[in-house]
């Protein structure tokens, strides 16, 4: 496995990065502890979680993924073994929330104490804020870095316009730049990064990190009906992939799977590995038996011709929006 140079900048990360959004969520410490384990020990190295996971499910009160990681980096020692992502920006309470100068140094204090380590390699603005400037912003993460709280910075849930806008504030004021973003992007949800953001990262050479790589789920094909959602934690998210180009793009993973001795959740890992602006998909697992099958997914490489089939199956995510 050969790791990837993460934008412009120093860091080099696997090419699948833990999602950290399940820890302290579906998936208690003890789980947590083991997953991260087994997943260093596979050679992967790129976790990524924020400040405000998971808020939603703790009436109100976040940082349960940091805390659980900040615990598992004392127990293990393997700080130096991963490269760490966090966010800043979701709301975490009153008054805390966005990218003023002031919260964010506040902000990144907390999740440091929570992470139990003296710098983070990714420090990423998880909302646009635009009550607040972007030289403000951008002036204060250069703070951080200048000071050897952060490493890097990235950028998530932004348009093109604003990521391109952001990047020449940093180049015309010889600021940090944001050197990845972080979007929403799997084959399903494909219209909004290909059209407005990956042209900007391509030009500008910016890693991409897609979050729900997945889906929610979805794109392992466990759920083809309503029936299949449950109680599942994220069943009402997942409900809105479930359409004709849903089954159509579940038929052609399950196809190409079947032709590759692999699963569905492999495939759809590979077929986002397989575009050149992506550096590394976003994906989380609670069982290592899950985790195994999405790290084996690093391996898998897909021929043009499943590529095609997969970009046509899905391709009326391009005309819909």
């Amino acid at each position: 496995m050969t790791n990837r140079k993460l934008g412009s900048s120093s860091l080099e990360v696997s090419p699948i990065c833990f999602g950290g959004n399940v820890f302290g969520w579906t998936a208690d410490e003890q789980t947590s502890f083991r997953l991260l384990d087994a997943f260093v020990e596979t050679g992967f190295n790129f976790i990524d979680t924020a400040d405000v996971y998971s808020r939603w499910a703790h009436d109100g009160q976040g940082g349960q993924s940091e805390t659980i990681i900040g615990k598992w980096l004392q127990r293990s020692g393997k700080r130096g073994k991963v490269v760490l992502a966090t966010k800043v920006g979701m709301e975490m309470g009153p008054d805390s929330k966005g990218l003023s100068r002031a919260y964010i140094q506040r902000a990144i204090d907390d999740s440091l104490q929570r992470l139990q380590t003296e710098y983070v390699d990714l420090y990423q603005s998880h909302v646009d804020d635009t009550a607040t400037p972007l030289e403000e912003t951008l002036s204060t993460f250069s703070d951080l870095i200048r000071a050897g709280k952060i490493r890097a910075i990235g950028a998530s849930n932004y348009t093109g316009q604003r990521l391109a806008e952001a990047l020449a504030v940093s180049d015309a004021n010889g600021l940090a730049r944001y050197e990845s973003l972080q979007p929403l992007y799997n084959l399903y949800d494909r219209a909004e990064y290909e059209r407005d953001l990956e042209p900007v990262c391509a030009r500008e050479h910016i890693g991409v990190i897609p979050y729900f790589s997945l889906a929610s789920g979805f794109l392992t094909g466990k759920y083809k009906s309503e029936a299949d959602l449950g109680d599942r934690a994220r069943g009402s998210i997942v409900k809105k992939y479930l359409t004709e180009r849903g089954a159509r793009v579940i038929q052609a993973l399950e196809r190409v799977a079947q032709e590759l001795s692999a699963s569905p959740a492999q495939v759809a890992i590979a077929w986002l590995l397989a575009r050149p602006s992506v550096t590394a998909p976003i994906a989380s697992a609670t069982t290592l038996e899950q985790l195994d099958t999405l790290l084996k997914a690093a391996e898998l490489k897909l021929d043009r011709q499943s590529i095609e089939l997969l970009d046509h199956a899905s391709s009326e995510a391009m005309a819909a929006h």
